[in-house]
């Protein structure tokens, strides 16, 4: 959609506006993906509004907001599928807070977003977890013999072994391992929360190794300190980890996953073993419990016993 509709000089207008809620947004330490992602819904919602005479947020009323979430929901990408309602809701849920965010500001007088009712998320069920024989399999698979082979190893086996996300693990920098205490801290993970997270001995040998004999081929001649680089020693995207981590999944006879497997893996396997589900949500960097109780569901290792020794055709 074209934004040349919409007049830039209004100082009441969408751009204005928006401009000025997403430098608020910096201010007030939001993470940069966060400013990023409410630029882009709030582009198409602007463009949409644009599209229909539309071009001042105080024109904007409920019965707006509700036609903009019908277009939403009617909305059909180019390979013609419909957004997830995860994915209405997001839209939907970035322009409540330009509203909610204009009426504090007392840019508007009444927030027309205040009543509008978002549509239900989906609830899924991670599509399937490993084994801890299979996440052996997955680990083997890296060529050892070359720089790129170990560090991909010692990926694999920090994911594996800490759970944490793929844009977590692409920020690690060398000082944020700690050998001796086996931790590793995760600095502004999501949240903007720094929180300090256990590593076990087999991740840790694989990633000495990597840092005796690997990564120093892999580095430039600037090394900014990251734990985990590229070929040409830059950092490593979110893309590359994900591509990376399919790679080696595929190769182990497995169709299906990403970073996010080892993750999922890694919390079932966890809580099929004891662990108290506190202590993951800890370790995942949950800000709710019942995020993380979704792995109790997964895990069905307890009531495959009770019903084993209960039902009578167990």
């Amino acid at each position: 959609m074209s934004r040349s509709v919409i007049p830039l000089h209004e100082p009441d207008g969408f751009i204005t506006l928006i401009c000025a809620y997403l430098n608020w947004m910096r201010v007030h330490n939001y993470a940069h993906s966060s400013v990023d992602r409410a630029d882009l819904m709030l582009r198409k919602f602007t463009a949409w509004c644009g599209e229909r005479g539309i071009t001042r947020p105080k024109d904007v009323s409920r019965r707006v907001l509700e036609r903009y979430q019908q277009w939403i929901y009617a909305y059909r990408t180019p390979e013609g599928r419909p957004y997830k309602m995860s994915t209405q809701a997001n839209h939907l849920t970035h322009v409540c807070g330009l509203f909610r965010w204009l009426t504090k500001q007392r840019l508007l007088v009444i927030n027309p977003a205040s009543e509008l009712e978002l549509p239900k998320k989906e609830r899924h069920l991670p599509h399937h977890v490993l084994t801890a024989s299979k996440m052996k399999q997955v680990l083997s698979q890296p060529d050892l013999t070359k720089p790129v082979g170990l560090r991909d190893r010692a990926i694999l086996e920090t994911f594996y072994v800490t759970g944490i996300r793929r844009q977590e693990l692409a920020n690690l920098k060398v000082y944020d391992l700690y050998m001796e205490q086996e931790t590793l801290i995760v600095r502004q993970g999501k949240g903007m929360k720094d929180r300090v997270v256990p590593i076990g001995k087999s991740a840790l040998q694989w990633i000495s190794l990597y840092l005796q004999t690997g990564r120093p081929f892999l580095i430039g001649d600037i090394d900014e300190g990251l734990l985990f680089v590229s070929k040409s020693g830059r950092p490593l995207s979110i893309e590359y980890l994900s591509t990376l981590a399919r790679k080696y999944l595929k190769a182990a006879g497995i169709k299906a996953g990403a970073c996010h497997l080892f993750r999922h893996t890694a919390a079932t396997l966890m809580l099929e073993n004891g662990a108290d589900i506190r202590y993951i949500q800890q370790m995942l960097g949950h800000a709710k419990l019942e995020t993380t109780q979704i792995y109790t569901e997964v895990s069905i290792k307890a009531l495959k016993d009770v019903h084993r020794r209960t039902h009578p055709a167990g």
